[in-house]
């Protein structure tokens, strides 16, 4: 697949990333390859039991079910910055993003 330039450089700026126009002409090329190779591995054929089974139904495997999580003070206690029973992280946005 060939990406362009503008492509790359949109998604950097949708990012909050600034290049150059080095790295966006290498970064142009780098995605173009690592979207090829993705190309190509759609076409492969792969036998439904090669690719395992998608039904773990009688699988021994525990289920990922929610649980109450009961030591949240401890967690909290642990953050940098913590108000009201929630973790306080930095603004990284500007207003109106």
């Amino acid at each position: 697949m060939n990406l362009e330039k503008k492509d790359v450089l949109n998604v950097a700026r949708l990012a909050g990333l600034a290049l150059t126009e080095a790295e966006a002409e290498r970064m142009t090329g780098e995605i173009s390859s690592i979207l090829g190779y993705v190309e190509a591995l759609g076409t492969v054929s792969v036998p439904e039991e090669a690719a395992g089974s998608t039904d773990f139904s009688g699988s021994s495997l525990a289920r990922d079910l929610p649980s109450p999580f009961s030591r949240t003070g401890e967690a909290l206690a642990l953050a940098p910055d913590a108000a009201g029973g929630f973790f306080r992280v930095p603004r990284i946005l500007e207003e109106g993003r």
